[in-house]
């Protein structure tokens, strides 16, 4: 199978460390010509991961997206959500096994990635699959034992792609749960966001570990809702995710809660950083679709209020305490 992989920010750029390591050739889609050359002749990435050296006879670098199309099997797309509709409007997809690793919704549709890779791109279900789990570009960077869950309708493709990321410092399973997964790798950023506020604003370790445990069962309700199937909501794919993303130093979501909690704008919060939290999109239509369910989701509702509500956070989390347990 050749790999193509679209994106050029720290995910990209250790999914390709993986599988270059593993394969003869990898395309690499860098929509940036000077990193892309950089990469070519100096063996790493100038912006992301730049500890990480590329060996760049198993790269095929370039910024014409339809030569890395043409030239694979399998795309693996990293290109943050926001983004995402811009890059791929134009392509012709249908012949192609497309994985996504990127967690979060696209805002012109309101879908997940495989969604949209349906709907809009026409990708069959079963040639679309996600690369989730609880594993982040900086550890990968530092070859840190990581675990990554690889889903599709068809298994046959998931293994394939799961055997192509396996190596000593990753470990893979496969799931069927294309949905749940995805959707679990989506929510998980909303409420890393308010793990980060509950930080910024001084709430402890105590409250942070009463706030996962909400989180996670308000996830399995609202994955319920979307897709119902028996699933492990306990697993590395959901549980795992969460926890990391909630916890970790090196996660983007939970820095822009943290900022809001110590008191910045969320407009100022949102420009000063430096990598796009994909939690800030998804909150949007996460609470849009939570509100047709007429079920309670209050940490969404929480993070929506601060985000597009310009209610103070201090205010919210407060009343937020009040609905956990």
């Amino acid at each position: 199978m050749r790999f193509g992989v679209l994106g050029g920010g720290s995910w990209a750029t250790a999914l390709v460390k993986i599988l270059s390591e593993n394969n003869d050739k990898v395309c690499w889609y860098m929509r940036n010509k000077n990193t892309a050359k950089h990469i070519r002749e100096e063996g790493h990435n100038p912006k992301y991961l730049s500890s990480v050296s590329f060996d760049p006879n198993r790269l095929f670098i370039t910024h014409s997206l339809e030569e890395v199309i043409e030239k694979s099997d399998v795309l693996v797309i990293a290109i943050p959500s926001p983004f995402l509709n811009e890059v791929l409007v134009k392509t012709n997809l249908k012949d192609k096994i497309v994985f996504s690793a990127v967690k979060g919704i696209v805002p012109e549709s309101k879908l997940i990635v495989g969604e949209h890779l349906n709907q809009h791109c026409g990708v069959p279900m079963d040639k679309i699959g996600v690369i989730t789990g609880p594993c982040h570009a900086e550890e990968v960077a530092l070859e840190k034992l990581s675990y990554l869950t690889v889903a599709c309708q068809n298994i046959t493709h998931a293994a394939r792609v799961a055997d192509n990321l396996s190596c000593a410092y990753i470990r893979t399973k496969v799931s069927d749960d294309i949905i749940g997964t995805e959707y679990a790798a989506t929510l998980k950023n909303i409420y890393a966001i308010a793990a980060g506020m509950a930080h910024g604003l001084g709430y402890g370790d105590n409250f942070q570990s009463v706030l996962m445990s909400n989180s996670i069962r308000e996830m399995k309700r609202f994955i319920k809702k979307m897709h119902k199937i028996k699933r492990n909501i306990n697993n590395s794919a959901y549980l795992g995710d969460l926890l990391v993303t909630g916890y970790s130093t090196f996660s983007r979501n939970r820095m822009l809660g943290n900022m809001i909690g110590k008191g910045y704008t969320v407009k100022s919060a949102v420009m000063e950083m430096t990598m796009v939290s994909e939690g800030y999109y998804a909150a949007q239509t996460a609470y849009l679709l939570a509100k047709d369910f007429n079920k309670e989701f209050p940490i969404i509702e929480a993070v929506y209020a601060v985000l597009y509500q310009q209610n103070p956070a201090r205010k919210v989390m407060s009343k937020l305490c009040e609905k956990l347990d």
